[in-house]
C-alpha cells in the first residue's frame, strides 16, 4: 500500500510538471520534438489536431482513442485521465451541442490547463473534474462511452479503475481504451522504477492479464481491436519486443 501511495504521488507530480511546462513528456508519448508529428504517429489526423485547441496537444498517450469509439451524436462520453483535454475536446466535437464529455484527472495542473482550453476555445459541451479514476467522481449508470489513452497503466490497482468505469457505464455502454501491454516478463528493476512508471512501463500489465482484468470487473465482449508493437528511440533494450500498443473494447 506504502508503495502505491508514492507510485502514485510520484506519477502525479510528474505529471503536474509537464502541464506546467517544467518536464517533458515521458516514454509512454515518445520523445519527437514536433508534438504534432508525435500526436500524427499516435493515430490522429492533421484535420483532427487542427480542429482543438493547441495546447491540448501534449504528446501525450500511446493511441487515439477516439478513431474507434463510433461516438453519436449526443453521447455521454467519460475520458480517463484526460489530461490537457485532447481526447474530451476530439469526443466534444462529435457528440455535438446535445452530447456531453467528462474529463477526470487527478493532477490539479492538468485540471487548470484543460479548463483554460475549453474556456479559450469556448466549448460549452465538455466539464473537467478532479479526481482519481480508481474513485471516479461520477454518477452510477450515467455515461455512454469511456474513453482512455494510456492512463490506466499508470495505475496501481487496475481491477478498481475498471470496476469504476463499469459503475459508471449505462447498461450496455461500452468502454474503448488505449494503453500499453507487457508480452513476456520485465527486468524487476524496471518494475521498481518510479521513472518507469511515470514513463507508462513499469504499471503495465501482461496482456492476456490485463483483458483478465476487464472480464473480472463485469465487462463482457472484451476484445483487442488494434494492436501494434511499441517502441521508441533510446528505449532500454531489455524492453524490446516486450511492450505492446492496444486498443480495447467491451461492453457493460
Amino acid at each position: 500500500m506504502k508503495h502505491e501511495k508514492e507510485v502514485k504521488k510520484f506519477v502525479k507530480d510528474r505529471y503536474g510538471k509537464i502541464a506546467s511546462q517544467k518536464d517533458s513528456c515521458c516514454s509512454c508519448c515518445g520523445s519527437p520534438p514536433d508534438i504534432v508529428e508525435q500526436a500524427k504517429s499516435m493515430g490522429y489526423s492533421e484535420e483532427e489536431i487542427k480542429s482543438i485547441p493547441t495546447d491540448a496537444v501534449m504528446g501525450l498517450g500511446c493511441g487515439n482513442p477516439i478513431a474507434l469509439a463510433e461516438l453519436k451524436e449526443g453521447d455521454t462520453v467519460l475520458d480517463l485521465g484526460s489530461g490537457g483535454g485532447l481526447d474530451v475536446f476530439l469526443a466534444a466535437n462529435k457528440v455535438g451541442k446535445k452530447g456531453k464529455v467528462i474529463g477526470v484527472d487527478m493532477t490539479p495542473e492538468m485540471i487548470k490547463k484543460a479548463k483554460e482550453n475549453a474556456r479559450k476555445a469556448d466549448y460549452k459541451n465538455v466539464e473537467f473534474k478532479l479526481g482519481e479514476i480508481e474513485n471516479l467522481p461520477v454518477a452510477d449508470n450515467s455515461v455512454d462511452v469511456i474513453i482512455s489513452n494510456c492512463v490506466i497503466n499508470l495505475s496501481p490497482d487496475k481491477l478498481a479503475t475498471f470496476k469504476e468505469a463499469f459503475r459508471v457505464l449505462k447498461p450496455n455502454g461500452r468502454i474503448l481504451i488505449s494503453d500499453l501491454v507487457t508480452e513476456g516478463e520485465l527486468p524487476d528493476e524496471v518494475r521498481r522504477s518510479f521513472d518507469a512508471w511515470a514513463e507508462c512501463i513499469a504499471g503495465a500489465l501482461q496482456k492476456q492479464e490485463y483483458l483478465d482484468t476487464i472480464k473480472k470487473a463485469g465487462f463482457r465482449d472484451v476484445k483487442i481491436v488494434a494492436q501494434h508493437n511499441y517502441g521508441e528511440p533510446g528505449m532500454d533494450d531489455r524492453l524490446a519486443g516486450k511492450i505492446t500498443s492496444v486498443r480495447v473494447k467491451a461492453f457493460k
